[in-house]
């Protein structure tokens, strides 16, 4: 919006405008296949689709716009490609179905590697300006601050998030940016940024009272019912009787998973004053 430009339309909206773009992006998608996931006895409820299928799109849409390979080089050079946040929901299921925070972190390596493949998949395809986003604070989310909670004081941090399980996030990020740092030497002709979801949403968390949020409800959900988070499994956002709350501009967490628009908007402040210097745009 800051930039006058139009919101990315849906690939499957097939009327639709993408000169400026196209989001190829999967609800609930996995970075695993579904195949991949279930040999580790965890399975993908949302659905079937991985990052594997988002990539096919991709190349399914490019092949119907390039006449050649060369006419696609030209045409993505100014292109800025968003790959990520992607591995959330392969631990989200892992974790929601029993598996421990051990066990999930056997399955980070074949997570990253699907994403660093991913990103020298749209390399190969044109891409010369790459942004990898790592994953979230998931210890400061109502949906693993109800599904988790506990009353060990000592696994809540100064915030009262979980330790463990942003410590996990940290884990799939510091492993992501190695990843990103290898991709460099591989392709010293394209700039590839870590987009640092982590410490942007950490900013927005311990500022929020500075930014306009109501400091009593920074972890509780807007759109909720129950308990001391306002979310409850049984009962998530658009179920009969859920309320929503009068000002969703004044909280942080929209529905329990996903944020609101305003926490949004300013955690991509953040972002783009973090990351828009180091991709070298020109601007003309």
């Amino acid at each position: 919006m800051a930039a006058g430009l139009p919101f990315l339309n849906p690939y499957k909206n097939i009327d639709a405008d993408f000169r400026h773009g196209v989001n190829f992006a999967v609800a609930g998608s996995t970075a695993l296949p579904i195949e991949v996931l279930a040999n580790q006895n965890i399975s993908s409820p949302l659905t079937s689709s991985s990052l594997t299928v988002q990539l096919d799109s991709m190349f399914t849409h490019f092949n119907s716009i390039c006449y050649t390979e060369g006419d696609c080089m030209e045409k993505l050079k100014n292109s800025l490609f968003m790959v990520g946040e992607i591995g959330g929901s392969d631990y989200n299921y892992a974790l929601f179905q029993g598996k421990n925070i051990n066990e999930v972190k056997e399955i980070v390596p074949s997570v990253i590697q699907a994403i660093k493949n991913a990103v020298r998949t749209v390399i190969h395809y044109g891409a010369v300006r790459v942004v990898v986003s790592g994953n979230f604070p998931i210890g400061c989310i109502p949906i693993y601050l109800t599904g988790f909670q506990t009353k060990d004081h000592a696994a809540y941090d100064e915030n009262l998030c979980l330790k463990e399980l942003n410590s996990f996030s940290m884990y799939h990020n510091e492993r992501l940016q190695h990843a990103i740092e290898d991709l460099k030497i591989e392709f010293p002709n394209a700039v590839i940024v870590y987009g640092d979801y982590y410490n942007a949403f950490q900013w927005l968390f311990k500022n929020a009272p500075y930014l306009g949020f109501d400091a009593m409800t920074t972890k509780k959900a807007c759109c909720g019912i129950g308990g001391d988070y306002n979310f409850s499994l049984t009962q998530m956002c658009g179920a009969p009787n859920v309320t929503v709350c009068s000002d969703p501009n004044q909280h942080i967490s929209w529905d329990g998973v996903h944020l609101t628009q305003e926490a949004y908007k300013i955690m991509t402040g953040w972002l783009i004053h973090d990351f828009l210097p180091k991709l070298q745009c020109s601007w003309s």
